[in-house]
């Protein structure tokens, strides 16, 4: 029996994040397979987080700087480690290579975390993105940790371009895997117009573009409030800080809900679905869910980013505050347009995300790497002196911090 560990940033929150449900249909994904799985992680378990014991998969805390982490993985001896974001692989990378050197090393990026902080450091300078901006520091680490796994998973096909085209990583590391659906989530009746009612916003506030698209929101509201006088705007989303909250105002139809303890049912209900995303990264969850209840969108040509291949977008693409506005009120009062719009939900969901056809191609790519992982190793050169000693700048701070941290004598 093959045997994965995932070394997660965080624990799993399928119902908080698109990263968490992103995470949990590639650990079912690798049960499937008959796998054994481990996932550990450094973070503190949260009350939200999923349980991992009800889905047969071991759970280990392990701690960051410390050679517990040595005992643990030379125990377990793993078959193949996938990384949850890139400073996990900078964290942990050197300890899996010194004690699994044969174990396949996988990175899931979630997002570009380059890309999403070039364009949040453009907008906050009111200008546009400009090539400078992606060739930071940020970008020099999360890259080379691409170089230094066997494969690294990208969610969105405009950031397999980018890696291509802007950083020239060989196609050999990397793979598109986007979200994963299930078809049974996807043949649920849907409400039709008629049977629906207000806007509906959702986001993790911890997430910095979502909280800049409420803020966005925030502004463009009562523009929208005017042409449509009896819709609401319900907002949703984990962790709201009391900044958020104190936007709330049921006078205005502005209402700051917080926690939602069914995304689902809440998308379900809503007739259009608002995210004015300045700026981010990889695809966006809220518009898989969206989708998934047959509720169209407005967004910005940030937010459908890498979403749909060519194929049409159900609902509107707006890029300023008055286009936001026109979207808006046109998707909410038009039934044939908004008719349209949910028309195009369902083939976007079967012929880019159906979740057999994704997770057959991954672990052929997986089963043909291990196969042939010399060989393929060999070709990467750039990867292996990124992993020689005197590049090895991660590992020895490491090293250090875990020698300050041992009691005086």
């Amino acid at each position: 029996m093959q045997q994965i560990l995932v070394i997660g940033y965080v624990w799993p929150e399928p119902n908080s994040s698109a990263a968490g449900s992103h995470m949990m249909s590639l650990l079912r994904l690798f049960k499937r397979q008959g796998w054994q799985v481990t996932f550990a992680s450094p973070a503190q378990r949260s009350e939200h987080m999923v349980d991992l014991a009800e889905e047969d998969i071991a759970s280990e805390s392990i701690a960051l700087n410390c050679s517990s982490f040595d005992a643990f993985i030379s125990e377990l001896q793993p078959d193949m480690v996938m990384f949850d974001r890139f400073m996990m692989e900078e964290q942990f990378g050197w300890r899996v290579e010194k004690n699994c050197p044969n174990a396949l090393r996988i990175l899931d990026t979630e997002d570009l975390q380059c890309l999403r902080n070039a364009r949040h450091e453009a907008v906050k300078k009111q200008r546009e993105l400009m090539p400078q901006d992606l060739h930071s520091d940020l970008a020099k680490r999360e890259i080379a940790a691409i170089y230094r796994c066997d494969l690294s998973l990208i969610i969105s096909s405009y950031e397999m371009t980018l890696l291509a085209e802007t950083f020239k990583v060989p196609s050999a590391l990397l793979h598109h895997l986007p979200f994963m659906i299930e078809p049974k989530t996807t043949s649920q009746p849907r409400l039709g117009f008629n049977e629906r009612q207000h806007f509906i916003s959702i986001g993790n506030f911890r997430h910095a573009p979502n909280w800049d698209a409420v803020l966005v929101l925030s502004q463009i509201w009562p523009a929208i409030r005017k042409q449509c006088p009896d819709a609401q705007l319900h907002i949703y989303g984990s962790y709201p800080p009391p900044k958020a909250t104190a936007l709330n105002n049921p006078k205005a139809g502005f209402l700051v809900k917080g926690w939602a303890d069914d995304a689902f049912a809440v998308m379900a209900k809503a007739r259009v679905c608002l995210a004015p995303l300045r700026f981010g990264a990889g695809i966006k969850g809220k518009f898989i869910d969206a989708m998934q209840m047959g509720t169209p969108s407005v967004t910005t040509d940030i937010g459908a980013e890498g979403m749909t291949n060519g194929m049409p977008w159900p609902g509107l693409i707006a890029n300023n505050d008055d286009e936001l506005i026109a979207a808006a009120v046109a998707l909410y009062q038009d039934e044939a347009f908004w008719q349209q719009a949910q028309d195009a939900c369902q083939p976007l969901l079967e012929q880019v995300y159906d979740a057999s056809e994704l997770g057959k191609r991954l672990i052929a790519r997986i089963n043909a790497l291990q196969a042939n992982l010399p060989e393929h190793r060999l070709a990467n050169f750039t990867g292996a002196m990124l992993r020689h000693h005197s590049m090895k700048s991660t590992q020895y701070m490491s090293q250090w911090i875990e020698e300050k941290n041992k009691p005086k004598q």
